[in-house]
């Protein structure tokens, strides 16, 4: 049995509301790593700045990441980022008045935030062998929505 692909979901009939999307996610790291970010002496330039900008980028993006999602007019972007520890947070909220929901473009924002933090340390979390044994990203999930009525 041969299941046809379904094209985007009409939304037309909706109506424009107010959304809110707030997602969030992890990067472990080493302790080299942290007080590489925290003394803005990585290589590749300040970590939290591109990182914020990869994740800004990621949320107006999303809809040519993943095929089924809206182009949606956003309206706002929000990114966040605290360290504990060896672990780096990252917390992006998006706002728009749109049709449709905004949750896939928080999250993505998030990995892309993450990944790109990641991508700047990695000199510093290989071990002998060339792997990262102990980067990991972790616990990416929604953590809030919002519709207006």
């Amino acid at each position: 049995m041969k299941k046809e692909i379904e094209g985007i979901v009409d939304i037309s009939d909706k109506k424009l509301v107010k959304r809110i999307a707030t997602a969030t996610g992890q990067l472990e790291l080493s302790q080299q790593s942290i007080d590489a970010i925290k003394a803005n002496q990585v290589k590749k330039g300040n970590v939290i700045e591109a990182s914020t900008i990869a994740a800004i980028q990621a949320v107006k993006e999303t809809p040519r990441i993943i095929p089924h999602c809206h182009p949606i007019p956003l309206e706002g972007c929000d990114v966040e980022w605290e360290i504990s520890g060896t672990t780096l947070h990252c917390t992006v909220t998006v706002t728009a008045n749109y049709k449709t929901g905004i949750e896939m473009e928080a999250i993505t924002g998030v990995c892309a935030g993450l990944l790109c933090a990641l991508d700047m340390v990695k000199s510093y979390e290989k071990d002998q062998h060339g792997q990262y044994p102990n980067s990991e990203i972790s616990q990416v999930k929604i953590i809030s929505k919002y519709k207006s009525e």
